[in-house]
C-alpha cells in the first residue's frame, strides 16, 4: 500500500531529526511500482504472503494455452541466435513476459535469486544505493525517494528524478526488475545514474553501493511531551518496534503524537493494520478489499488501542505509498489524527506473494483496497488536511516546515 505540507518554520526551533529524505516533494505519482529499495525492496504495495491465490475475473480464460508458436520461436531462436542461451534463462525469460503482459507494473515473477533477495528485505536488510524505484503515470522510471544518510541521498537524488540511464544503458522501457539487476550489486562498487530533474535539468551521478540495514521505526520526544514517531517502511518487526516506542511516550508523558510517514513506500498489509490499532479500538474498520467490485475482506482494527484519543498528526507526502496510505487513511476517517503535508503517493491495490516450487515466486495483483470512507486512492492519493510544502530551498537549508507545523498545531 502506500503513502508533506506547507508553512514557514518562522521562529520554531525544533532540531531537525534527519535531513529530509528528499528535497521538494514534488511527486504526483500514479503508479508507486513494485518498490525497490534499490538494491533491492521489492515493495510492496499492500503485500500478503500467501500459496493460495483467490479466484479472480478470468475464468473465462482456457485452462490451458496454445504454446505451438512459442514453441516455434523456441525453434527458431535455438537455431539461428548467434550467442549463448541455457534453458533456465528461457524459462525465466518465458514466464516474465507472460506475467509483463498482464501490463500491471505490481504483478511481476520473480526468479529463485530475486526471490530470495525481495525476502531479505522484508527484514530491513539489503546491498545497494538506498533509493525506492517505482514508474510514474507515463512509465517513466523514477526515484520515489532516497533513505535517509544512505548512498543515493548522499550523492543528491531526490524525490521524482526520472532515471534516463544506468551507467550507459538507455532506462527507456526498462523494466523496474531489470533497472534493480542493473543497479544493485557488491557493496563498495560503483553504478552511474543519469537522471532528468523538474523536466529540465539533467544530472549525472556516480554512486557507490553499500550494506544498508534500515530500521523500520525511529522515534524521539520533542517539547517534553511531544511524541515523535517515524515508520520508514513497513516489515513484520514495525508494529513491535512501534508499540515498544509509544510505550516509552506513555513512560515520558507524552500527551500528543506526531506519526511521521513521508517517504514511506509501503509493505505489509499486516503491519499497516496493526500500527492503525495503535490508535484506533478493536472494531474499527481499517481498510476493505473489493474484487471485481466486490468485498472480499474488511480489516479491522486488533485492539490494544495504546494512543486511542491522544492527540496525533500524520505526516504525508508524494513518498507516501500503500501501506503508508492505509495508515493515513484509517486514522483521517476514523477521526484520529488530521493529516499534514501534500498529497500522498496514490496506490489503491493489494499484492500476494504465492511461492513457485523452483524457488520463484509470482508477485501478482489480488484486489483494490478502500479506505473506511469508501474510498479508493489509486493514482490520487490522499489529500493532507493542513497543506504545507516542503521546497528545495528548504532542504538545501536543512530545515523541516512540515515537522515545525505539526508541532507548532499541537501546542
Amino acid at each position: 500500500m502506500d503513502h508533506s505540507e506547507q508553512n514557514s518554520p518562522a521562529a520554531i526551533e525544533v532540531p531537525s531529526k534527519k535531513k529530509r529524505r528528499f528535497g521538494k516533494a514534488l511527486l504526483n505519482i500514479a503508479i508507486l511500482a513494485a518498490v525497490f529499495w534499490l538494491g533491492l525492496s521489492i515493495g510492496t504495495g499492500a503485500l500478503q504472503i500467501s500459496t493460495n491465490s483467490p479466484i479472480g475475473s478470468n475464468q473465462g480464460l482456457p485452462a490451458d494455452l496454445d504454446y505451438s508458436e512459442v514453441e516455434r520461436v523456441y525453434d527458431l531462436l535455438r537455431e539461428n541466435y548467434d550467442g549463448e542461451l541455457s534453458v533456465e534463462q528461457l524459462l525465466a525469460g518465458l514466464k516474465g513476459g507472460l506475467v509483463e503482459a498482464s501490463g500491471d507494473a505490481y504483478t511481476e515473477f520473480l526468479t529463485a535469486e530475486e526471490a530470495d533477495e525481495f525476502n531479505k528485505q522484508l527484514s530491513g536488510t539489503f546491498s545497494g544505493i538506498g533509493a525506492e524505484l517505482g514508474k510514474d503515470e507515463d512509465g517513466n522510471l523514477i526515484i520515489v525517494a532516497p533513505i535517509d544518510g544512505f548512498p543515493a541521498d548522499k550523492a543528491g537524488l531526490r524525490s521524482r528524478d526520472v532515471i534516463l540511464l544506468v551507467d550507459d544503458t538507455n532506462a527507456s522501457g526498462m523494466s523496474i526488475q531489470e533497472a534493480v539487476s542493473r543497479i544493485r550489486g557488491k557493496s563498495g562498487s560503483d553504478v552511474k545514474l543519469t537522471v532528468l530533474r523538474n523536466d529540465t535539468e539533467r544530472l549525472e551521478f556516480t554512486i557507490t553501493r553499500a550494506n544498508i540495514t534500515v530500521p523500520s521505526v525511529d522515534s524521539e520526544i520533542l517539547d517534553g511531551n511531544v511524541g515523535y514517531l517515524e515508520i520508514t517502511q513497513f516489515w513484520t518487526d514495525t508494529d513491535r518496534l512501534a508499540r515498544e516506542a509509544v510505550r516509552e511516550f506513555q513512560q515520558a508523558g507524552v500527551k500528543k503524537v506526531i506519526l511521521d510517514l513521508r517517504g514511506n513506500p509501503g509493505g505489509s498489509l499486516d503491519a499497516a493494520v496493526d500500527v492503525a490499532s495503535i490508535w484506533l479500538p478493536s472494531g474499527k474498520t481499517v481498510l476493505e478489499e473489493r474484487r471485481d467490485g466486490k468485498t472480499i475482506q474488511v480489516y479491522k482494527a486488533a485492539g490494544n488501542a495504546l494512543l486511542e484519543g491522544v492527540d496525533t498528526i500524520v505526516l504525508i507526502d508524494e513518498g507516501s505509498a500503500s501501506a503508508s496510505e492505509i495508515v493515513a487513511g484509517a486514522l483521517k476517517d476514523n477521526g484520529a489524527a488530521t493529516l499534514l503535508g501534500q498529497r500522498s503517493y496514490g496506490k489503491g491495490s493489494v499484492q500476494q506473494i504465492i511461492p513457485l516450487r523452483d524457488g520463484s515466486e509470482l508477485k501478482v495483483t489480488i484486489a483494490k483496497w478502500y479506505r473506511p470512507s469508501g474510498e479508493n486512492i489509486d493514482e490520487k492519493g490522499i489529500a493532507p488536511d493542513v497543506s504545507v510544502e516542503y521546497t528545495d530551498d528548504d532542504f538545501e537549508a536543512d530545515r523541516d516546515p512540515q515537522r515545525d507545523a505539526a508541532l507548532k498545531r499541537l501546542r
